[in-house]
């Protein structure tokens, strides 16, 4: 069996070593954050197990609005001015990458194999860990102010009905019954019954953490900053405190995997959607669904904390300050959706959180082997669906490591489609 390095101690990493631990190899796991912490974006996602999740964010027309995009700060995407030049690159194949509804179909049916399972996998992987408890199923809301609000968005669900994703219309009846909690101009809704949720993601990661562990996993709190090849074949990850000696590597270090990706011979197109939530203790209102509202764009879900309202893409890179009044925007809308929410909220109930989602253009992650050393292994790249991908793409990381045949076609992920 082989020493592997994972670098990257998110849901994917951890995953992954997991499911290496299963397979019998030694697995160091390579991070300088606590796992599970609020440095991961594992930690402050929306929380969602939806196999649903199979439309990028880009689609036809999209270049149309991205000069708006650049002149408001504050909507659903935004663009930094001072940034565009470094983004242009990226953005460019973001566009092109959803131009037509081909495309985002073809996308869709490469996500959907890494999706379609999650609820199951993660109820699997957190039962091993003792925290059964996290991972519920109960369905998740997608809302709308009416029906034509719905048939605005056709395209994607068009695209989803096509990749057996299946939901039940409610008319405003129906939706009040289910839950109570919502504002009344939410007069139509879908539900899907077979999204699921993580209820903690930051304590769902320290568990697992905690369960590679106990299977043998070291834990080794440093940066990776490279690798030491010897006749094309790994001999360690070098580190900032030094080397880790493997003879396999996986790069899972989500928003930060570019450098270590072309260290392995690959240059790919991977920047940060920067996202951002808001939590509310004793908010005052227990909604029953994960909702998501369509005028919105957000995530809006119960967690052991309170509230928690994520979402938004701010694209300015990995180092710029992060603009809280994106958080605001959150906080004031959830007002909108549930007006049974304290007018006034003191300050020490609300908490304000922004993390690095890693956004390859076309929205499909890279997962293969690298293309300068077969030993060393790519996965990273999920964007919007890390934490529903993250148990597949373990099961998939482990494949590759012992040289079986994958479930089904890596074609779809693989680096060389950068070139």
């Amino acid at each position: 069996m082989s020493r592997v390095g994972v670098i990257g101690g998110g849901i994917v990493g951890i995953a992954s070593a997991i499911e290496l631990l299963r397979d019998g190899h030694q697995v160091s796991i390579i991070d300088p954050g606590e796992p599970g912490g609020e440095q991961a974006a594992s930690y402050g996602n929306g929380t969602l197990l939806n196999p649903s999740s199979v439309i990028p964010m880009s689609s036809p027309g999209l270049w149309k609005k991205v000069p708006g995009y650049l002149a408001d700060p504050l909507g659903p995407l935004t663009i930094r001015w001072s940034y565009l030049p470094r983004l242009l690159p990226w953005l460019r194949r973001f566009v092109a990458a959803g131009a037509t509804e081909a495309k985002v179909a073809a996308t869709a049916r490469a996500l959907l194999p890494l999706l379609a399972d999650a609820p199951a996998l993660h109820r699997k992987l957190a039962a091993e860990a003792g925290v059964g408890a996290l991972i519920t199923q109960q369905g998740a809301l997608f809302v709308f102010p009416n029906r034509a609000a719905f048939e605005a968005e056709a395209l994607s669900w068009r695209v989803r009905r096509q990749n057996g994703i299946r939901w039940l219309e409610l008319n405003e009846d129906e939706l009040r019954q289910r839950e109570p909690t919502l504002d009344r101009h939410y007069r139509f809704a879908l539900l899907i019954e077979e999204n699921g949720q993580c209820r903690d993601p930051g304590a769902y990661v320290a568990a697992l953490t905690r369960h590679a562990i106990a299977q043998g996993a070291t834990l080794e709190k440093t940066a990776a900053t490279g690798f030491r090849l010897e006749a094309g074949r790994l001999r360690a990850v070098v580190t900032r405190d030094g080397e880790v000696a493997c003879d396999r590597a996986v790069i899972s270090a989500g928003a930060w995997s570019k450098v270590l990706a072309a260290a392995a011979g690959d240059r790919v197109v991977l920047e940060t959607e920067r996202g951002y939530h808001v939590v509310i203790r004793d908010p005052g209102v227990a909604p029953r669904y994960p909702v998501m509202p369509s005028d919105g764009k957000m995530a809006c879900v119960m967690t052991p904390e309170g509230l928690r309202l994520a979402g938004q893409v701010e694209l300015a890179g990995l180092t710029a300050a992060p603009n809280w009044q994106r958080a605001a925007v959150l906080l004031k809308f959830a007002r909108k959706v549930y007006p049974g929410l304290p007018a006034d909220l003191p300050a020490d109930r609300v908490k304000s959180w922004m993390g690095h989602r890693p956004s390859t253009p076309d929205g499909l992650p890279c997962l293969g082997l690298a293309s300068g050393c077969a030993d060393i292994v790519h996965a990273f790249g999920h964007g919007h669906v890390g934490l529903t991908a993250g148990a597949m793409t373990g099961k998939i990381v482990a494949d590759l490591v012992a040289e079986r045949a994958p479930a089904f076609d890596l074609a779809p992920y693989s680096v060389r489609r950068f070139r």
